[in-house]
């Protein structure tokens, strides 16, 4: 099982975040690129414009989203390995900068990146 943590921009990073990546379309407002400590960004990884702007965070909207946001996932799935990569590794952080912790694309992202691995033949 991979040790895959998500956490706000806006949060401080720890010792034991392991590699941090980014997964927002557009960088968090009046963050730095040094508070972050990120080892990479996968911007392409972000909902499209489209699909940010039509969820606008309402909860009510979350499943369709999920939904959407997951047919997304399935046009990118190079950027999921490299995602898988840095799992494999140890503990990986999605960096993301949406106020709601429980309906956002990390969770997407960590649901997505769980089902591919379980769904992959042992190596």
């Amino acid at each position: 099982m991979l040790d895959i943590r998500l956490k706000r921009a806006y949060d401080p990073a720890l010792p034991d975040d392991g590699p941090r990546v980014l997964v927002d379309r557009v960088w968090p407002r009046g963050v730095t690129k040094e508070h972050l400590h990120i080892e990479a960004w996968l911007r392409e990884l972000g909902p499209s414009t489209a699909l940010r702007k039509w969820f606008g965070h309402d909860p009510r909207k979350w499943e369709e989203f999920r939904r959407r946001y997951r047919h997304e996932l399935a046009q990118k799935g190079a950027l999921l390995d490299e995602l898988a990569r840095y799992a494999r590794e140890g503990k990986l952080t999605l960096v993301y900068s949406a106020r709601d912790t429980e309906r956002n694309q990390a969770v997407v992202i960590k649901e997505t990146l769980e089902q591919r691995t379980a769904a992959a033949p042992p190596r």
